[in-house]
């Protein structure tokens, strides 16, 4: 399935129904009064959240969203049928925006939350509404009122609880591919991610967590350089960044360049990157062989103050330990301190 996660839109409610201009004729009743109904209300246009839905892909190929109008009132105080609200449904992590002032109009986070996005105008009030001892035939209603129509920006961002981190080729999609059931597209070149991926881990008896994996970050990505920018966005919710460095690649003379370079991008594309806890993965260790210079790259990560840990995705070497850190790390009062491995 092809994943979208940003689209614009339109989105138009329904216009309430006329009042009616009426008056009784009825046998006997030589001068029957008003009695023109109002009209029924405009359908609203509802945003709903649900868990089925994983991508804005529906969105592509529709991009108009317009809810039902109310029907007009008519004679003997009839009320017209109020229009129908048109449920709109999206995936959960769902942020609707102004396109213009890029104001926040509904995050929908949960399943089953909603917000109404256009509201349906009112119906008109009919001509036995206006009677009174003064006035006692009049001879008009009001329209209804139109429904509120706009252009709507939804943004997706996923809804993980821990999100990994890197350079392209660090071995983030063979990390996430063994700790969990995702199964990303693996292979020895950039930007192999084309879209997040998401998994599901879970450590003995312990609750499961959701782990994303987005493209890799390059110099400038905040900027729109390379893929990263784009999915920037889906590890903003995550309470724990895990930074994958691919071990057998860090410079000699500086070992941890690929983490400051990660920790700037994040850092422009939002300073509430910085409240996030850290843990450390130096992957790719089975392609280390001088032993000293990986303790020696072990050593200065250690003094950086976050957890580090030595792995090798593709031998399944560390992850065990990785995966009871994280799951320690996750049940701590919602990522308090970080537990060491």
């Amino acid at each position: 399935m092809k994943f979208i996660d940003e689209v614009t839109i339109t989105v138009s409610a329904g216009k309430g129904g006329n009042g009616c201009v009426s008056f009784r004729r009825e046998k006997y009743v030589p001068r029957g009064g008003p009695d023109g109904g109002e009209g029924g209300h405009g359908g609203s246009v509802i945003f709903q959240a649900t868990e089925r839905k994983h991508s804005l892909l529906d969105f592509r190929y529709r991009n108009l969203f317009r809810a039902e109008a109310g029907k007009n009132g008519s004679g003997q105080n009839r009320k017209g049928h109020s229009g129908s609200d048109l449920i709109v449904e999206t995936p959960v992590g769902t942020v609707l925006k102004d396109p213009a002032t890029g104001e926040i109009i509904a995050d929908l986070t949960e399943d089953g939350q909603s917000s109404i996005a256009a509201k349906g105008g009112r119906g008109g009030k009919g001509n036995a509404h206006f009677v009174s001892s003064t006035h006692r035939t009049p001879r008009f209603a009001q329209e209804g009122e139109p429904g509120e129509q706009r252009e709507l920006k939804l943004e997706l961002k996923l809804i993980a609880d821990v999100g990994l981190v890197g350079l392209p080729n660090a071995g983030k999609s063979t990390l996430i591919s063994a700790i969990s059931a995702a199964r990303p597209k693996i292979a020895d070149y950039p930007f192999t991610t084309l879209t997040p991926n998401l998994g599901v881990v879970q450590y003995d008896d312990a609750p499961p967590f959701i782990i994303a994996d987005v493209p890799g970050l390059i110099e400038g990505a905040h900027l729109g350089a390379g893929l990263g920018v784009r999915f920037l966005k889906h590890i903003e919710r995550t309470g724990l960044l895990v930074h994958v460095i691919d071990a057998s690649k860090a410079p000699a003379d500086n070992p941890l360049e690929p983490f400051q370079q990660i920790e700037h991008e994040l850092r422009s594309y939002s300073e509430d990157m910085l409240k996030k806890p850290r843990i450390i993965v130096l992957n790719k260790t089975d392609l280390l062989e001088d032993q000293t210079l990986l303790a020696k790259i072990h050593k200065d990560y250690l003094e950086l103050g976050s957890p580090v840990l030595l792995v090798s995705a593709l031998r399944r070497e560390g992850l065990r330990e990785l995966v009871r850190l994280l799951t320690r790390s996750l049940s701590r009062s919602r990522f308090g301190e970080i537990p060491r491995p």
